[in-house]
């Protein structure tokens, strides 16, 4: 059996590199499924309000917008010897695990809400930076051509992982306790963390501090350690248009799913008869099947197609979906209606996330991978605090029909935006600021 420190490293393999981001997905959908889809499901089951479960949407995207504070110094610091990223992916890692422990203690956390929130906002705030790291480790590792593909394999993992919590966990979670459902959560992410422990961005690479190995040289060329050429190389990127029309694609595109996807617990339950558990299943189920046809198909589609030509018709699908939802209102009762319509939007949207989140990829300097990419997926999260801001104001003030056209008209204006984003040119003027670098 080989010794870890002599395995291949993410720079030597392909099948490394799609192992090991979807690995490190997979952990980040273990926490967002039960956050962000299981937790509200079971808010609503206790006949908590839609303003309740909005404030702990809030209280869980809130971290994500946080993330352009700490990629900066993940650019900027690290310990070289064990990578670029890597130490980072490490860090969130151990704090990730921690903080569900303190989640799953919360004392009767229904009645709770304000600790509850608290707590939740911890296990966010490192999955955010989880996130963060690993998203500028793919940018660092994973040559151009193969990010479309690799993104496939993310998102597709990402939602499998989200699928699994949600199906164990929600069980757990109705059949015994919150505690004995975080607690499974903990174990299943302390596994999935062996995946960055045994694999090293650089062959030579330090596996722990205490370990033999020294930085790469591949490292060493892309590490910046001056702040004022960090902030330099940022403002000239975002000074570019087609930066601009990135961060306003994934504000209202991530705005748009975070509104409808905390929707669709409370409509399940409160008009269709769901039980939590039943909607968590249904969801998960969906999830996985969408998560699969990612990996499988999403990444290939766009490598053969085109990432703006797939997106406009994924975007065109979901459209098509939310009109058919709102004409369809004498269905809505028929839970095989809605599961259905559940598990084709999923897929769709897995499709369409897949693209647009290569896009931003594609767009992004190696230089400041972690900031530049950092401050594309933050603006997003900014965009999913807004999406559930959102739900009590319009749940509040119009019927289910009109809501769900609120839905329909931002995925129509992000569709707008996309026809204007030039990503060739991009790629030129990104090319000539890194030289500059």
């Amino acid at each position: 059996m080989p010794k870890i420190d002599n395995l291949p490293t993410l720079s030597e393999s392909a099948f490394l590199r799609y192992f090991n981001f979807s690995a490190l997905y997979f952990a980040e959908g273990l926490a967002q499924g039960m956050l962000f889809v299981g937790i509200p499901a079971w808010m609503a089951m206790q006949g908590k309000s839609p303003s309740e479960i909005g404030s702990f949407a809030v209280a869980c995207s809130l971290p994500w917008t946080f993330k352009f504070i700490i990629a900066p110094l993940m650019d900027r610091y690290t310990y070289l010897p064990m990578g670029r990223k890597r130490p980072w992916v490490l860090l969130s890692h151990l704090g990730l695990m921690l903080s569900i422990i303190g989640f799953a203690f919360v004392p009767d956390p229904l009645n709770n809400l304000n600790t509850f929130m608290i707590a939740a906002f911890l296990v966010s705030t490192f999955g955010a930076m989880q996130d963060a790291a690993g998203d500028a480790m793919a940018v660092d590792v994973v040559p151009p051509e193969q990010q479309a593909r690799a993104n496939g394999y993310m998102q597709g993992s990402r939602m499998v992982g989200s699928s699994l919590s949600l199906v164990l966990c929600s069980w757990i979670l109705n059949e015994y306790s919150f505690e004995a459902s975080m607690l499974t959560l903990f174990a299943l992410v302390a596994v999935i963390t062996i995946v960055p422990i045994v694999l090293r961005e650089q062959k030579g690479e330090k596996i722990f501090p205490f370990t033999a190995g020294k930085a790469s040289e591949i490292s060493k060329d892309l590490q910046i350690s001056d702040w004022k050429v960090i902030l330099t190389a940022l403002y000239k990127v975002f000074r570019l248009r087609n930066s601009l029309l990135v961060v306003i694609l994934l504000f209202i595109t991530q705005g748009a799913y975070n509104f409808f996807e905390h929707l669709l617990p409370i409509f399940a339950v409160k008009i269709t008869g769901w039980t939590n558990l039943h909607y968590s299943q249904t969801f998960a189920t969906a999830d996985l099947i969408g998560g699969i046809m990612g990996m499988l198909a999403g990444g290939y589609l766009i490598e053969k197609f085109g990432k703006k030509l797939m997106i406009n018709i994924y975007f065109f699908l979901i459209i098509m979906l939310v009109v058919a939802l709102h004409y369809g209102t004498k269905y809505w009762q028929d839970s095989e209606m809605l599961n259905g319509f559940i598990i084709v939007y999923r897929l769709i949207n897995a499709f369409a996330k897949i693209g647009v989140f290569a896009i931003a990829m594609q767009c992004c300097s190696k230089n400041i991978s972690a900031s530049q990419f950092t401050i594309f997926m933050t603006m997003g999260a900014v965009g999913s605090i807004a999406g559930a801001f959102l739900i009590g104001p319009i749940k509040d003030n119009f019927d289910w029909n009109n809501t769900f056209i609120f839905f329909g008209a931002f995925i129509a204006l992000a569709w707008a935006v996309l026809q204007f984003i030039n990503i060739s040119q991009q790629v030129e003027k990104i090319s000539e600021i890194e030289q500059e670098i």
